[in-house]
């Protein structure tokens, strides 16, 4: 019985993101945001209660990149086409074959994002090297993102109209992050295996601008949260390829 657990909780998974479509298609921005930050928990318990209970499977790792395609890539891709909608057109209702070529490219590009998710969890099953860290920024950063964003648009709108209002930057943001999926870039991953300075510098520090810029800004922190890591992980990616004198 117990081996069943973990892939009980990635369908839990499932369920959250799948619901945060249903979430988002009727407009609720803000639960869905919810129902994907849940999923996200599930994704994190449900590794780590199959390595509490030694139930590791190549079932549960299958199971569990499928359901980050709906929690990680489906369910924030709905999420950015609604922004970009919003963009376009504020709360009119949209008539599909009224729009220009321009407008069908604009409100659909946020398909890439389910895409290159698809393939970099692919990529990261046959991966052998992503074990304390990431090739690629992993689905559920993105996920973050377009989460943030949301919350932005509904509690911070004046920061969120200065710096994301324009449909050009949530498209060019849709493209960057879906290559980032795929990317070379190494990425660090927020799991610890000791507590030294030493080990954990990059990690500690971006948790230390983290908690900072929530001091300064409050929830107009929140877009920057993936920014940073990204920022971090360069920085990390950079230390470790200079030659040390």
């Amino acid at each position: 019985m117990k081996k069943h657990i973990p892939n009980l909780i990635t369908c839990l998974n499932v369920i959250c993101g799948a619901i945060a479509i249903f979430m988002a298609m009727y407009g609720h921005l803000e639960w869905a945001c919810l129902f994907i930050l849940t999923g996200l928990v599930f994704d994190f318990f449900d590794g780590m209660t199959a390595r509490l209970l030694h139930v590791k499977s190549e079932m549960g790792k299958e199971l569990d990149s499928l359901a980050d395609v709906i929690t990680s890539g489906m369910a924030p891709a709905i999420l950015a086409h609604m922004l970009i909608r919003f963009a376009l057109f504020g709360d009119e209702p949209v008539v599909l074959g009224s729009l220009s070529l321009f407008h069908l490219i604009m409100i659909f590009i946020p398909v890439l994002i389910p895409a290159f998710s698809a393939y970099r969890l692919a990529k990261f099953n046959l991966d052998t090297r992503q074990t304390l860290s990431f090739i690629g920024m992993p689905t559920p950063a993105t996920a973050l993102f377009w989460v943030s964003l949301v919350f932005a648009y509904y509690h911070t709108p004046d920061m969120y109209e200065y710096l994301f209002g324009s449909i050009w930057v949530l498209a060019i943001c849709v493209v960057i992050l879906s290559v980032l999926l795929i990317c070379e870039l190494p990425m660090f991953s927020l799991k610890l295996t000791s507590f030294s300075w030493q080990e954990n510098k990059i990690r500690y520090s971006y948790f230390i601008c983290l908690i900072i810029l929530g001091i300064v800004l409050g929830l107009a922190a929140l877009p920057f949260i993936i920014p940073l890591y990204l920022l971090f992980s360069v920085i990390g990616a950079l230390q470790t390829t200079t030659p040390k004198s």
